[in-house]
């Protein structure tokens, strides 16, 4: 039997502008794809504008941190990732026969307490907590409460770029009923921990075409998603209601985009006066 993998090229270029010279920075791009099961990083550098030198880490939720200090003036900073890297299919999806039970077993508990816990971007109200409530009590099974989960998520809150900003929150996307990426992920995750699930936050790229041509070069995405415990890792895209497979690629997780944002850092200087973002994939094969 063969597996149809796909080989990626990504380029993602991020920094800001400044109001004026900038004396010193200080930064963290999490840029960097995750060696893993269903994907292999062939090749992958992260350069800097203006030129400093950078050492990496993983960080405490396993993501690689490139981190590097500036301290030439600068009125503007630009980090450019480049990576190639080969991806597999979707994985299994069909159910665990894990029961509800085993969820509250306490050395599960003690084991994703983490990732049981509500965050700034995950909280949710006493009206999500119902509805929670009436999915969790229709399913025999987490795994099949949380792929149904998934589906009302996404037939409830619209995908709208632009609807949100990075600082919004779960509850603010539930009352307007639309969001990013970003945001469908939070309220995911949220409620996949208010049923007792461990729930995981996760960050990486998406190429936003199934039928890419090989050496097409496309505007991609930076993208989120979610992934659940119930025996086992499960990852889905409730953004687009589809497993995760060949197009996307993981960069990091964590609790929330908190744990996992591709560039932040501080510095001394005047303000801030916009973030650029550009990500490009090429499907190599």
């Amino acid at each position: 039997m063969t597996v149809d993998s796909w080989r990626l090229r990504i380029q993602h270029k991020s920094g800001f502008d400044y109001a004026g010279a900038v004396s010193s920075s200080y930064n963290e791009a999490r840029m960097w794809p995750r060696n893993e099961t269903r994907q292999a990083v062939l090749d992958a550098r992260v350069e800097v504008w203006p030129p400093a030198r950078t050492y990496r880490y993983e960080d405490y939720w396993g993501t690689v941190v490139t981190a590097f200090d500036v301290h030439a003036k600068h009125e503007a900073l630009t980090v450019t990732a480049t990576s190639t890297v080969e991806t597999l299919p979707a994985g299994d999806l069909a159910p665990t026969g894990f029961a509800w039970e085993a969820l509250s077993l306490p050395e599960n508990v003690d084991r994703w307490y983490e990732l049981l816990l509500s965050t700034k971007r995950t909280g949710l109200d006493s009206s999500l907590r119902e509805i929670v409530a009436d999915i969790k009590a229709a399913h025999a099974t987490p795994h099949a409460a949380a792929l149904a989960l998934c589906e009302f998520v996404r037939g409830e809150v619209t995908y709208q770029p632009g609807a949100t900003g990075v600082q919004s929150d779960a509850l603010h996307a539930w009352e307007q009923r639309k969001g990013v990426c970003q945001d469908i992920s939070h309220l995911t995750v949220g409620m996949l921990r208010e049923m007792g699930m461990p729930a995981r936050y996760v960050s990486g790229y998406l190429h936003p075409s199934p039928s890419a041509g090989i050496g097409d070069s496309v505007i991609g995405q930076s993208h989120a998603w979610v992934e659940w415990w119930a025996g086992r890792w499960t990852a889905f895209d409730p953004t687009n209601g589809v497993p995760v497979g060949e197009r996307h690629v993981v960069v990091g997780r964590g609790r929330e985009y908190g744990d996992v944002p591709p560039l932040k850092g501080v510095y001394a200087g005047p303000p801030s006066t916009g973030q650029g973002v550009e990500v490009t994939i090429t499907r190599l094969r």
